[in-house]
């Protein structure tokens, strides 16, 4: 039976009602018909307790009248049948008066024939009319001439016919959806998601499915579910959405009386019959199971809502899909449900969308709220609840209203946000829940092996509790190439555990986050005791606060000290004394612009895993050795007065060591040679730094990043592993040899002399930006792994040899010198910038041209389109007229020109627009962005391709413009490719797409050659 909910509105009984021939028909096509349709849930009227007569009767009227579609199966005999052709005339009259849908289905007769009435059919039809008048005859001549018109399945044509059923059954299902709910209508970025759960629904497959929809609270789950359940709900025989799972609790119940009541309550719903009562827990297979049913459940929490109401797949009909929303991805495991729809957050673009639809109604900011609504897009996390809300609350209102919200929710949870994110954390046991606020707190963005090495000494299991978090969807653990993890929690989720926090009683309380009772305990050392375990301290609204020396005495079991400002005015408000005893437990020291010049000659570093003491006071930490067994990062950037690191020997555990921007340091000590498990050097902006420690082998360290350190003239042996060597704007003039390096940045190091006389052929990505180098080996061409070269800025640069056929991207511009580059440029799928390049030659001209016909991109000067684009035009616009051969592949060449009055706010883009004609479906806008048209000097070419294009004799019309108006567009024009002749041109060396009358060595570089010699690693 059809559910009410899901036809109640259209007031129809049935999905279809069939008029046919019985003999022909009822024991063959129409019994597989209806097989299919009950596999389908397409409810279809029954007229085989209706008894026949001369006449159709009032309960057959009644039955067309209730049905969505009438299928006429027009069979040789049909006409034989007054009964057959009186249903005829009912159905044509209902679809004029009621707009029912009729389909046909020509079985063994031609269309022609019902048309005409001629052949058996007609036959048939004379012998049926002359028992008639002459009215009658006239009126079923006209419904079997109407009938005949309305397209159809034709039996002849069919070579299978359960092929053929299905499709009818699918065009069936197709009608019935044909005018779905819109009440999810402009909601951005649901079709996406619909479009992925349908494919796991798989709706063809007659098997059970059970599919989840999981994410985070506020992501959209529930309405993604109900969008879904009124896009799919008439495709089954009975629907029913369950809601607000997670509210139904044991109410006294013991798990089985529990589990019986939630059938009941289920069975009432979805069978729409109040008051229900079983006695067995095998009651929802008992009504189900010869059903196709479309059930949701909405938000489960706990494993026993699903052993309840969806057990096991053989409760229910064939075809029937089950779909779980839940942000608990633990309790899909043990339910064994796998397939599963994670609902990501929204792109930037989508959240302002997201964001604009609920503050004014539109997709896009008013004039003069830009900047506010990607603001407060931002403060939302992209969470669409969050979008949702304050969006709502912001309707109608002005800037400095808007400015007010900006300024809230830096700091304040919008209480309809935290009710929702509330409930997952409250569902939590005790452990999880100190887990879930030491991570709010202290630990968001930050390593997980880290943050288990933060509570080794503690009863806290972090690993369980972590997987816990995640499969509750409270945080993502991010796995990365080289297998580091890191925690990340949504911001909203890290203000709602501060007012989880603020809500405990201060007796109970292990964190300390409010400034004003943190002020009190430290300067006045009372408050507080044993309990506390972790103090984060935000000083950007307090005046002044002074530390009494035994401030900490009272919190033996500290162990998570953080001071910071939220807001930085330059204004030290801290004045701590010189021997103030820390915590003898801390694990995690993190103060920002610590005020002293040292740390207190008490201090134990003992247990300390984590250091961060960003743009401090400091001259040194500490003297002397010290027990540092356990710690793994060590963050001392921006402290412009450090002078010196203490002695690392028994760092030996010391994994990342950061030292950016501390410009007193002059050398690094000796005794980091024993840090064998370091990772990370930093010490960008060390401008005094000179040395080095030589002879050293750390055979963890994979990234050194010594950038800016302009005093800096010779790099050691530190490692055989270095991956990447970053050595901008320095005074170096060589490297030694890293075997296995992949990234090596020397831009800026103008006195570099040892380039290229040892490349490892790891390597993936070379910078010599703005460097003295005028040339570039032939060995060059032998580093297969190459993907990216960045030349930009050097002057002095001449030619190009042989590029590697692995380069992905080569950005020479502003290289002034340059005139030649190697032909044929082998790198197919390259994109090359040459801005500003104005010396190329014409060969080097037309090479790079010719590359960009096969897959690359390419910019270079220019003031006009190249002849070899036979599609040229002035302006923005190019119409692209039929010449009778079908459209594969176009190439595109656009002249622009810098726009003045434009300001350098967001990277320049192309927006393009193709317009086809006699294509409803157009036009469709693409945009990309460009490079950085602002420093372009002249008129540039921008040449780029579009692949796959087919329509054949059709007028398409292309339209080129700035998306921001960063640009003008002088000229365009294009160029129409077939597939293959471009690349057997290129690869044969062939010039001919670019200039008949020029022919060139294809094994030869433009210009004269050099020999050279390099080492290739």
């Amino acid at each position: 039976m059809a559910s009410p909910s899901s036809f109640s509105s259209q007031n129809y009984k049935f999905n279809v009602f069939a008029s046919f021939h019985g003999p022909d028909v009822r024991k063959t096509l129409l019994s597989h018909i209806r097989l299919q349709f009950n596999r389908n849930g397409i409810t279809m009227f029954d007229d085989q307790k209706i008894v026949r007569s001369a006449t159709i009767g009032p309960s057959l009227v009644e039955a067309i009248k209730e049905s969505r579609i009438s299928i006429v199966i027009l069979s040789k005999k049909y006409a034989s049948s007054s009964w057959c052709l009186d249903e005829l005339v009912e159905i044509l009259e209902c679809k004029k008066a009621m707009g029912q849908i009729v389909m046909t289905i020509f079985y063994g007769v031609d269309p022609s024939d019902v048309r005409k009435q001629i052949g058996e059919f007609g036959i048939a039809f004379d012998e049926t009319c002359a028992r008639k008048t002459e009215e009658e005859r006239q009126k079923w001549s006209k419904a079997l001439n109407e009938v005949s018109n309305i397209a159809g399945e034709d039996f002849l044509r069919w070579d299978n016919e359960a092929i053929m059923i299905e499709k009818i059954a699918r065009d069936v299902l197709d009608k019935l959806n044909a005018t779905p709910s819109r009440d999810f209508d402009g909601m951005v970025g649901i079709e996406a998601h619909l479009r992925e759960i349908k494919s796991l629904l798989d709706l063809d497959n007659v098997e059970v499915k059970i599919v989840a929809i999981a994410g985070p609270a506020g992501i959209g789950k529930t309405t993604i579910a109900r969008a879904l359940y009124g896009l799919l709900s008439k495709r089954f025989q009975l629907s029913c959405f369950v809601d607000n799972l997670r509210g139904s609790y044991h109410s006294g119940f013991d798990e089985y009386g529990f589990k019986l009541h939630l059938q009941e309550q289920f069975l009432s719903k979805v069978l729409n019959q109040s008051g229900m009562r079983i006695c067995h827990l095998g009651a929802i297979k008992e009504n189900l199971s010869d059903q196709r049913v479309l059930i949701i459940l909405d938000d489960v929490n706990k494993l026993k809502q699903l052993e309840a109401l969806a057990n096991e797949t053989t409760w229910f009909g064939p075809g029937s899909r089950i779909v779980v929303t839940t942000e608990n991805k633990e309790l899909l495991q043990q339910h064994g449900i796998n397939n599963t729809y994670h609902v990501g957050f929204p792109s930037d673009e989508d959240a302002l969308k997201i964001l604009c639809r609920y503050a004014f109604k539109q997709t896009s900011p008013r004039h003069g709220f830009e900047e506010l609504s990607e603001c407060v897009t931002k403060l939302c996390g992209k969470l669409p609840l969050g979008l949702c809300v304050v969006g709502s609350s912001l309707r109608g209102k002005k800037e400095d209203e808007w400015e007010d919200v900006v300024t809230r929710l830096e700091t304040i949870l919008d209480q309809d946000i935290e009710d929702v994110l509330r409930v997952g954390y409250e569902s939590l046991d005790k452990n999880a829940q100190t887990l879930f606020l030491h991570i709010a707190i202290f630990f968001n963005n930050e390593d997980g092996d880290l943050v288990k090495t933060m509570f080794a000494e503690s009863d806290l299991d972090v690993k369980y509790g972590l997987k816990i978090l995640e499969n509750r969807s409270l945080i993502k653990m991010k796995i990365f190439s080289n297998g580091d993890t890191k925690i990340v929690m949504h911001r909203l989720l890290q203000q709602m555990g501060k007012r989880a926090i603020q809500k405990q009683e201060p007796w109970e309380r292990q964190i300390l986050i409010d400034a004003r009772e943190i002020c009190h305990v430290l300067e006045h050392a009372k408050g507080t005791g044993w309990n506390v375990h972790g103090i984060s301290f935000d000083i950007s609204r307090i005046s002044e606060v002074s530390i009494r020396k035994k401030a900490f005495k009272r919190m033996p079991n500290l162990q998570f000290l953080k001071v910071y400002k939220s807001k930085d005015d330059g204004n030290n408000r801290m004045h701590v004394p010189e021997e103030m005893d820390f915590p003898c437990l801390l694990r995690l020291l993190d103060w920002k612009a610590y005020p002293s010049k040292s740390l207190p000659p008490t201090f134990n570093p003992e247990y300390l895993v984590e250091l961060h003491m960003r743009y401090s006071q400091l001259e040194y930490l500490w003297q002397g050795t010290q027990p540092l067994k356990n710690l793994k990062k060590m963050n001392l950037s921006k402290s412009k007065n450090l002078k010196e690191l203490p002695d690392l020997s028994n760092a030996t555990n010391l994994e990342y060591l950061y030292l950016i921007g501390c410009e007193s340091l002059i050398e690094i000590p000796s005794s980091i040679s024993h840090l064998h498990k370091l990772k990370t050097l930093g010490a960008i902006g060390c401008i005094n730094l000179e040395v080095i420690p030589a002879h050293m082998n750390l055979e963890s360290l994979q990234g050194v990043f010594l950038g800016d350190c302009s005093r800096l003239r010779n790099i050691p042996v530190m490692s055989t592993n270095i991956k990447g060597l970053f050595i901008t704007n320095t005074a170096v003039e060589g490297v030694p040899l890293f075997p296995g390096l992949e990234i090596l940045d020397v831009s800026g190091s103008r006195n570099f002399k040892g380039l290229l006389t040892h490349l490892p052929t790891s390597l993936t990505t070379l910078k010599l930006c703005y460097t003295d180098i005028e040339r570039i080996p032939d060995c060059f061409k032998s580093l297969h792994q190459l993907k990216w070269v960045d030349l930009h800025g050097c002057r002095r640069l001449a030619s190009l040899p042989e590029l590697p056929c692995s380069l992905l991207t080569l950005e020479a511009d502003d290289c002034e010198s340059l005139e030649t580059v190697f032909c044929p440029l082998n790198t197919l799928k390259a994109s090359f910038s040459f801005a500003n390049c104005f010396k190329l030659g014409r060969e080097a001209r037309r090479a790079i041209i010719q590359h960009s016909f096969f897959m690359g991109k390419a910019v270079l000067p220019g003031r006009e389109v190249p002849a070899v684009f036979d599609h040229r035009a002035k302006g923005y616009s190019l119409t692209i007229r039929p010449d009778g051969n079908p459209y594969t592949r176009f190439v595109f060449c656009v002249v622009v020109s810098r726009n003045q009055k434009s300001y350098k706010t967001i990277p320049p883009s192309l927006l393009w627009r193709r317009i086809i004609a006699q294509d409803e479906g157009y036009p469709v806008e693409v945009w990309s962005e460009i490079g950085d048209v602002f420093k372009y000097r002249t008129e540039h070419l921008l040449i780029f391709h579009f692949d796959f294009l087919e329509f054949e004799n059709r007028e398409i019309v292309f339209e080129f413009s700035s998306k921001f108006n960063h640009f003008d567009v002088i000229d365009c024009g294009a160029k129409i490719l077939a597939d293959g002749s471009i690349k057997g041109s290129y690869e044969s060396g062939s010039d001919q797409a670019i200039e008949d009358e020029v022919v060139f060595e294809p094994s030869k570089a433009f210009g004269d050659e050099k020999d050279d010699d390099c080492c290739i690693l």
